[in-house]
């Protein structure tokens, strides 16, 4: 009881965030008191830091590369191409900035995405002058799919970082896997935005009152290299895999090269034209004491009785047949993620799969399905996951403010067939590469 009271005042905490403390501060005053209440100990933390360290700075660099290709233009340049390949018809472009969504989350993870498209999409809809229907309409398309297609790399998502990590699951392997699956969740996203929102999206828009794309470009040389650099980062992530080097080293070196051609460290003469110190300054290092905190308290949560009861839950499922072990672990974990945030879920998930006792094939499907029912299940909720109250926060502070009850009678009716076709997708594709 002392452990879910921890557990339930630092989620409050952190989703409140009184006086500017922060979802890092608040967070990490849950696990002060769980340390000092015997919840967890020193030993805990070691271990708790060993398995989200490379996660959490994984994601640091990947925000910063984010912050940076933002800065010069790179993404609005991109979001105008997509509204130009529209040619003014409402109902194509819906489904182009629904994919350039898939895309960013893909590269970017579904953070980036939420946070990078989310103004240059409001910014578009001003422009063309949408109405409220159709601005909620690509507002909700935008956010839904930061996260229903963040599977397909390990880099996606923090909780395929974790998840890649804790099982020692190489970066092309993860690949293989979910590529496949997340190209079956782009369609099904696709598939159940457009008829739910079908009425609400314009059939014509006014393509000639956008800029050019090219407008959009505030740094040349930042945004020349961001197309190798990121076939670069790509490779090297492939091939280093073998090795098992961490992540957050490969993704470290990426944004420290962008910074150096942003900063123009090596054409000391020249003015940059992207702000390092902004980029800095914006950069989420709330997240590090996040991940720490956080999952110290779940941590804490989970030697009290939450990993052995579903331990005891998904030993249960892993002896019902694929079919329901895969679907039954993608759902648990989905309202597990939608009550207490997906980041602490991974986490009790990965745990209790771990100490389940099933069979290899079995197992793969379950750390799979976590993973999915972890990147999706979020949706139900505002506070599923880290994407969706960015997200929110954004949307605030451009004046656009979506209530919970309005979010969730949303979330609550497109989330499930989507979980439930992806998972469905896992289950036919995980045993046909395994054999």
């Amino acid at each position: 009881m002392l452990a879910f009271m921890i557990f339930l005042v630092t989620l409050v905490l952190v989703i409140w965030q009184p006086r500017g403390l922060g979802i890092g501060w608040s967070a990490l005053a849950g696990a002060a008191v769980a340390l000092a209440t015997g919840v967890v100990n020193w030993g805990d933390v070691e271990t708790v830091w060993h398995i989200v360290w490379d996660a959490t700075f994984t994601f640091v660099a990947l925000i910063i590369i984010s912050l940076i290709l933002d800065e010069a233009g790179f993404f609005a340049w991109a979001a105008l191409h997509i509204a130009r390949w529209g040619n003014g018809r409402g109902r194509l472009l819906f489904p182009l900035l629904i994919m350039l969504g898939a895309m960013i989350a893909a590269v970017f993870a579904n953070d980036g995405a939420a946070l990078l498209l989310t103004p240059i999409v409001l910014a578009i809809l001003i422009r063309l002058e949408f109405s409220t229907g159709a601005a909620l309409a690509f507002i909700i398309a935008t956010g839904f799919v930061a996260d229903t297609t963040s599977l397909p790399l390990v880099i996606s998502n923090l909780v395929n970082i974790v998840s890649a990590n804790y099982f020692d699951i190489s970066f092309a392997r993860y690949a293989q896997v979910m590529v496949p699956v997340d190209l079956v969740s782009l369609t099904a996203t696709l598939v159940v935005l457009g008829l739910y929102f079908r009425r609400e999206v314009p059939p014509h828009y006014p393509v000639e009152q956008l800029e050019t794309p090219a407008s959009a470009i505030r740094d040349h040389h930042v945004f020349r290299a961001a197309f190798p650099l990121l076939i670069i980062l790509l490779i090297a992530l492939f091939v280093t895999a073998r090795w098992t080097v961490p992540f957050a080293l490969i993704m470290g070196a990426a944004a420290l090269a962008l910074m150096a051609i942003a900063g123009r460290w090596l054409s000391p003469g020249q003015q940059p034209t992207v702000s390092l110190a902004r980029v800095l300054k914006h950069a989420p290092w709330q997240i590090v004491l996040f991940s720490l905190g956080m999952y110290l308290v779940v941590y804490g949560l989970g030697h009290a009785w939450l990993t052995a009861h579903t331990a005891d839950v998904l030993r249960w499922l892993g002896h019902q047949g694929p079919v329901v072990a895969t679907v039954g672990t993608g759902f648990a974990s989905a309202l597990l993620a939608s009550v207490m945030n997906n980041m602490p879920a991974t986490l009790v998930g990965a745990l209790a799969i771990d100490q389940a006792h099933v069979t290899h094939l079995t197992q793969q499907l379950m750390v799979y399905a976590n993973v999915i029912g972890n990147d999706l299940g979020p949706k139900f909720t505002p506070i599923g996951s880290l994407a969706t109250l960015l997200w929110l926060h954004v949307l605030s502070g451009k004046g656009y403010r979506i209530g919970w009850g309005q979010y969730m009678k949303v979330g609550l009716v497109i989330t499930p067939p989507v979980l439930l076709a992806t998972l469905l997708a896992l289950v036919v594709w995980l045993p046909i590469i395994s054999r």
